[in-house]
């Protein structure tokens, strides 16, 4: 394991923290290449594994990030995750079928991983280069339920088939309600 990761991911926890409730601004580009207009957060939503606290053992991380694409008013929705590795804990292929889940106040969202149009300039970068990420499918009333949730868990299936827990470094409702919005998705 490389000697710069407890820095980054100690920098991206104490970042996290010091946020407390800012909400994450909506971001809107043109991809010249594509054509396509992307629209996300300015940065992703940092979730920390559960039980590995940052004093004790070094964490994983996994980053949330919702994205819009709209090419001339056909839009379709996704999720970027990115998985950065910070224990000996091992996560499986996170493409993988039902390797992925949301638990929000209602349920449980299994994501479906998907191909995300190739654009010219990601609408997210990963964090480390030995993480894994991936885009999931989303609809506009998915993330207007997971909007409307006072409480978000990511949920892995471990190597070892046993899940792996993250909760978020802050709310997440403010910051997805904000991204909604932008969007023109009515969250109750």
């Amino acid at each position: 394991m490389n000697n710069w990761l407890p820095p980054v991911l100690a920098v991206c926890a104490l970042l996290t923290a010091c946020a407390g409730d800012a909400v994450r601004p909506t971001v809107e580009k043109l991809d010249e290449r594509t054509g396509l207009t992307v629209a996300s957060l300015q940065a992703p939503i940092d979730f920390i594994e559960v039980g590995t606290p940052l004093t004790v053992k070094h964490s994983s991380h996994c980053f949330l990030g919702p994205v819009e694409w709209d090419r001339m008013g056909d839009i379709s929705y996704g999720l970027w995750l990115h998985f950065a590795p910070g224990t000996d804990r091992l996560v499986g292929d996170i493409r993988g079928d039902g390797v992925v889940s949301v638990a929000y106040d209602g349920g449980t969202l299994v994501l479906k991983a998907r191909e995300a149009p190739k654009l010219g300039r990601e609408p997210y970068t990963p964090l480390v280069p030995w993480g894994q990420t991936a885009y999931f499918d989303l609809n506009a009333d998915s993330l207007a339920q997971l909007a409307r949730s006072r409480q978000l868990q990511l949920i892995l299936r471990g190597a070892d088939s046993n899940p792996v827990v993250f909760d978020p470094g802050g709310p997440t409702s403010v910051t997805l309600k904000t991204f909604a919005s932008s969007r023109g998705i009515t969250v109750d």
